[in-house]
């Protein structure tokens, strides 16, 4: 490389020793006063302030061109770094051919070098504006890491010409598109679930990157910056505003303890640090619950809520972004759909009518050709969840809505999943909202009792379904020749729903089975399968897997105790859809031979 343009002088700094030494007294201040008092927004704005100060000491004692400027991008640009994560950086050079010459590689390598020597993991990008506006262009990951850019030394001049060349070059529309795009793979990535029993607080479903994703499109549209910004936009409500920012808070809270827990940048709520972690929220352990428990059910429902709110904002930003005047189809007198989500004809409909929040899971189920619902609808289902109380439970038309939810042929997992998500399901079945985001401490399951029921009845519906034959040949055989296999789909609900109280789980869901399925005006045949699934729903597998299966009198027993071919059919499947509802990884030919071994 050319080093035809002079270095600047370096000017006076402290040694690298020294500087090293400012930095890990700063860090370990900031740390001391978290601890002491823990406010999570303060911390990140002082570490990012400290890290500024650091980075334009070693970039003036580098000797660097005054014709460079460090610019500060990504968490860091925004002003906001968290105790061990990267410093991202962009190194403007100016144009090659404009006269000025390249940089010194010297003066850049002696910075970068001396970065790490003084303690800070940077990572770094060296780029002209032009070359930024191509990378730009080619990924979007680079467009939103330049989104949030801030100068720290150097060339002003430079910066500016970067600042509306990048502004220039920003498609609000297709950066809209790719972030969306970005998200829906990032969520497959971790299984589209926010309640692995050890989720990634930035990453996974409900974590930090789906307000961030948000906020994103927001700033590159000029819609705001934060989510008060986003409210005077009319983008959310004040409120929603408010609880947005207090989860995102706590979130980030876990975050921040995390990184200090494990002394180095850790985003994974693993196992080895929620007790840990608990005990510095305050939380200690119960007769009935575990602190680590208490401290990921709060998580969990906090990621519920980021799932909402990412939702609604995304839906909003699309049709501010992407306006697309589309026919209204009608739906009824109180829906109708538009681009394949439902609409509500009145944003008052559920304030003026509950029990209309279950018809419009009813009539999502019935409309094949409906992906979701709209912001409104949404937004007006969270509004309103709290009027489905004693009284809404005890309707006998509510009651008759929500078993019909379980009997109509097709979209019920999807609709359940829904429910849960907007606390609709646990407002109906409070035994259920109990559950939601409980963990389950053994060897088996990886889901949240809540999902792990929700994963049981999906496993039952794919038994219905003929592209899955081939998986399940067994089950799909005697699905098909079932009864009202309602009563399968309640089991499945209520087998776990007495988890976490102390006690058989399985008597006390049996419990809770019985009073729903009487209250509910189900037969007395029906009531007595639901309930003799529930209280044996782990007599199967243990069975098949802890007895001699070629001993007569282990069949004799056991076939004693189901009594009929209905029940056995019925428990083999429930027992089917419970062990693969546990974890990908638990299922195996070695079970599914013993207990096809047991049934026949």
């Amino acid at each position: 490389m050319d080093t035809a343009t002079p270095a600047r002088a370096a000017a006076p700094s402290p040694p690298p020793a020294t500087i090293r030494a400012a930095l890990k007294a700063g860090r370990d201040g900031l740390r001391d006063a978290f601890l002491a008092r823990p406010d999570t927004p303060k911390l990140l704005r002082g570490h990012a302030r400290l890290v500024d100060r650091t980075i334009r000491d070693v970039w003036h004692a580098s000797g660097m061109p005054s014709r460079a400027t460090l610019v500060a991008v990504g968490g860091y640009g925004r002003g906001q770094l968290y105790p061990h994560s990267d410093v991202d950086v962009l190194i403007l050079l100016p144009h090659g051919t404009d006269g000025a010459g390249p940089v010194d590689t010297q003066a850049l390598e002696r910075f970068l070098a001396t970065l790490w020597d003084v303690g800070l993991e940077a990572s770094h990008a060296v780029r002209t504006v032009a070359e930024c506006v191509t990378e730009m262009a080619a990924d979007a990951t680079i467009r939103t890491s330049l989104l949030e850019h801030r100068w720290l030394a150097g060339d002003r001049r430079l910066y500016r010409e970067f600042g509306r060349a990048f502004a220039e070059a920003m498609d609000p529309c297709a950066f809209y598109e790719a972030k969306a795009l970005e998200q829906q793979q990032r969520h497959l990535k971790h299984h589209d679930a926010a309640y692995n029993l050890e989720p990634n607080v930035k990453e996974s479903p409900g974590g930090l990157r789906d307000l961030q994703a948000v906020t994103w499109i927001a700033r590159a549209a000029g819609l705001g910056h934060s989510w008060r910004e986003l409210a005077k936009a009319g983008l959310i409500l004040g409120s929603e505003a408010r609880t947005v920012a207090r989860h995102e808070r706590f979130i980030g809270e876990v975050r921040v303890r995390l990184h200090y827990l494990a002394r180095r940048r850790e985003d994974r709520l693993v196992f080895d640090q929620q007790n840990a972690l608990a005990r510095e929220f305050g939380l200690a352990d119960t007769p009935t619950r575990r602190a680590s428990e208490q401290l990921m059910q709060r998580y969990y429902r906090a990621a519920k809520l980021v799932r909402q709110a990412n939702v609604i904002l995304l839906q909003n930003l699309q049709a501010r972004l992407l306006p697309i005047p589309a026919e209204r189809r009608p739906l009824g007198e109180e829906f109708y759909a538009i681009e394949g989500l439902l609409h509500i004809s009145d944003a008052t409909l559920f304030e003026r009518r509950p029990a209309a929040m279950l018809d419009a899971f009813l009539t999502m189920q019935r409309h094949a050709d409906l992906t979701g619902m709209s912001a409104r609808t949404l937004r007006a289902l969270w509004r309103n969840r709290h009027r489905i109380d004693a009284a809404f439970r005890r309707d006998p038309e509510n009651r008759a809505r929500f078993l019909q939810i379980f009997r109509e042929p097709r979209g019920l997992t999807h609709e359940l999943r829904r429910m849960n998500l907007y606390d609709i399901l646990g407002s109906y079945l409070p035994a259920f909202g109990r559950i939601v985001g409980q963990m389950q401490h053994d060897l088996f399951h990886v889901y949240t009792v809540d999902e792990h029921i929700l994963m049981v009845i999906r496993n039952l519906r794919r038994f219905c379904e003929p592209q899955h034959a081939h998986e399940y040949p067994l089950c799909s055989r005697l699905i098909a020749d079932f009864g009202p296999k309602e009563v399968l789909y309640l089991a499945g609900l209520f087998h776990d729903i007495a988890k976490g109280r102390g006690g058989d789980h399985s008597k006390l869901g049996r419990v809770e089975a019985r009073r729903f399925c009487r209250q509910h005006g189900m037969s007395a045949p029906d009531t007595a399968l639901v309930e003799f699934l529930v209280e044996h729903h782990l007599t199967m597998s243990s069975v098949a897997q802890k007895q001699d299966l070629s001993d007569p009198e282990v069949a004799a027993r056991f076939a004693a105790l189901v009594g009929s071919v209905e029940r056995l059919n019925a428990l083999y499947l429930l027992t089917v859809a419970d062990v693969r509802g546990t974890s990908p990884k638990v299922w195996n030919a070695w079970k599914a031979k013993l207990l096809e071994d047991l049934y026949w």
